[in-house]
């Protein structure tokens, strides 16, 4: 049996790459692509070859064998959790008239639809989208705006829109920068992250309010990850809500800085 098209599928994805921006880098047109992810043909010797060596890949794997199954295998520990997060579905998106990416907005009324259809393409392409032409967004990346709600990230103000690039590893979870998770019992979080992943398969997550205490989740309940890269908000901050917020930071720190007095005598 072979596994050529859903191999170039995966591997494409792996690499965040468009069918048009495949086809460009083989030189192939972007319908022979379609054709080989589809099974609707089957790529010449020749054009294997070309794969082979882009994927940097034999060509026997290339061929015959499921490259997502033995991904997923390979990235699970003993324990069998997937420290990798590769098991994961193929993410679902959409493009303009031109091939390129859109961006998907996920604004909070489609936030409980979007738990159960975020791996269905035709939910994804109901949800609001547009695109962003700014130098800071790669066209190599997948990005999506999800809206947030109540108060457990201020400053960043309830209604806000965080603008998300996906992340396709576990492991490019780094310590103490903000994500947009997708839980299966939480629904959608956006906290601070700590990775415990390679320790005991969790993750930390805690809030910028510290009103709100740090609690952990288990990376199997995890359907999505996307990095936090900026926000848009039609809540501007008066200054005496700035004032407070630091005032609340302060009070924090300052309890914290008693508590370790008390324990040890010594703020060191």
């Amino acid at each position: 049996m072979s596994f050529i098209g859903s191999n170039i599928k995966f591997l494409r994805k792996q690499k965040n790459l468009t069918q048009e921006e495949l086809s460009k880098k083989i030189g192939v047109n972007r319908s022979m692509i379609g054709s080989y992810e589809e099974d609707r043909a089957k790529p010449k010797l020749s054009s294997i070859q070309i794969l082979s060596h882009f994927f940097k890949i034999g060509v026997d794997d290339l061929v015959n064998k499921d490259l997502r199954k033995k991904t997923e295998s390979k990235n699970k520990n003993s324990a069998g959790i997937d420290i990798k997060g590769t098991s994961l579905r193929v993410l679902s998106t959409i493009v303009d008239n031109e091939n390129n990416e859109l961006i998907t907005v996920v604004p909070v009324k489609a936030a409980a639809g979007y738990l159960n259809g975020f791996s269905d393409p035709e939910y994804i392409e109901k949800l609001p989208k547009f695109s962003l032409p700014l130098r800071e967004l790669s066209q190599n990346r997948t990005y999506r705006v999800f809206q947030i709600t109540g108060n457990s990230m201020e400053p960043v103000a309830e209604g806000s829109y965080i603008i998300c690039e996906y992340v396709h590893d576990w492991h490019e979870i780094k310590n103490g920068k903000t994500y947009v998770l997708l839980t299966k019992d939480e629904g959608m979080v956006y906290k601070r992250v700590y990775n415990r992943i390679e320790e005991n398969g969790e993750l930390i997550l805690k809030s910028d309010n510290t009103e709100y205490e740090p609690y952990t989740v288990n990376i199997d309940n995890i359907s999505e990850a996307w990095k936090a890269l900026g926000y848009m908000s039609f809540n501007l901050p008066e200054p005496d809500e700035v004032s407070l917020h630091k005032l609340s930071y302060l009070v924090s720190e300052m309890k914290k800085d008693i508590e370790k007095i008390k324990n040890t005598g010594s703020l060191k």
